[in-house]
């Protein structure tokens, strides 16, 4: 299965620009909300119609602008999972699944999904009468009834609490494994990104770059979009000195690096967790005062300020390591945990 992306849309503020391959392998658009995420997913559906472009689907063409080709959804074979589930309020479990199968018409299938699924003891209750994650689970089976070439999931787990999220992302993890098409997963979580998918495509205010090994993203990010949508907190424009050395004025450090600098990197990315104690001079160590903490059940993120800078760098460590308002201390930031950010 292979699916060609290439469309412009105007929308609200700015123009939606998405350019993707994808394969076999499940595949992520991760960025912030109101950055075009869901809108690529319609455009694919059908449900909205792009500016300009072309979207093909295993050699079946679904949108070319310039061909005036404009297939309808139901021509498609694209199911859509839809944040609200969409599901139809004055109908069965059964009867909504029964409509994603009205193309194939096998109830012996729609029968099979429900045991799937575990909704067969639901089967006759109606929406209303299911919680978020049976909802869901009706959804998705009724998606699949379908046959559907391409699985996309339009911020999956986004309507329910942390409890249920991650006991339904099992699930929903073993749907994609199964799946024999492509799938498509749209989510501004980078947990669930990094779970759910093996290529993932940073789109930044209508900008969609090429799909990258998830790993690879978010290991060694390139930009500052990609270093912040993938957890590194501390990100900060920066100015090569020379191969391997680097200042960053916001924190008042000038820091070396064991690897040579690109000549065109314009900032620096830290983790929080990255960060290390030190009691004596060295590399990369710096003094630090704690301006504030944050606390949580299990860690605590500590804002510090380190060298001369009038910025801070956040440190993360276990609850029980915290440092109260004004200690002063050394730090180390390791040369391995800097990333120079290039784009």
């Amino acid at each position: 299965m292979s699916v060609e992306v290439n469309i412009q849309k105007q929308l609200d503020g700015f123009t939606l620009h998405v350019q993707l391959s994808a394969g076999d392998l499940p595949i992520a658009l991760l960025g912030a909300s109101g950055s075009g995420k869901s809108m690529t997913l319609r455009c694919i559906a059908g449900v909205e119609r792009p500016d300009s472009g072309r979207i093909v689907v295993d050699g079946t063409v679904l949108f070319d602008s310039e061909r005036g080709i404009d297939l309808p959804p139901q021509q498609r074979r694209v199911g859509l999972l839809f944040q609200s589930y969409a599901l139809f309020p004055n109908m069965t479990v059964r009867q909504n699944v029964l409509c994603g199968a009205k193309r194939t018409g096998s109830t012996a299938a729609v029968d099979d999904l429900l045991a799937q699924f575990d909704l067969t003891p639901l089967a006759h209750r109606l929406p209303d009468e299911l919680s978020g994650g049976q909802q869901q689970r009706v959804a998705l089976a009724r998606i699949l009834a379908s046959q559907p070439r391409i699985l996309m999931l339009d911020e999956p787990f986004s309507a329910l609490d942390d409890a249920l999220r991650w006991r339904v992302s099992h699930h929903i993890a073993s749907v994609i494994e199964a799946f024999p098409g492509t799938t498509i997963l749209v989510s501004h979580n980078r947990e669930e990104v990094y779970r759910l998918s093996e290529q993932v495509a940073v789109i930044h205010q209508g900008w969609a770059g090429m799909p990258r090994d998830k790993r690879e993203l978010f290991a060694h990010p390139r930009s500052r979009v990609e270093a912040e949508l993938t957890g590194f907190e501390n990100v900060a424009d920066a100015v090569r000195l020379d191969a391997h050395t680097l200042s960053v004025p916001a924190w008042g450090v000038t820091l070396h690096s064991h690897t040579e600098l690109p000549a065109s990197v314009h900032a620096a990315a830290c983790r929080a967790r990255a960060i290390r104690p030190a009691e004596q001079e060295g590399e990369n160590t710096f003094p630090a005062v704690v301006r504030r903490t944050f606390d949580g059940p299990e860690t605590c993120q500590l804002l510090l300020q380190i060298g001369s800078g009038s910025g801070t760098f956040r440190w993360e460590r276990s609850a029980s390591d915290r440092l109260p308002v004004g200690t002063r201390l050394r730090i180390t930031l390791p040369t391995d945990a800097l990333i120079p950010l290039t784009e």
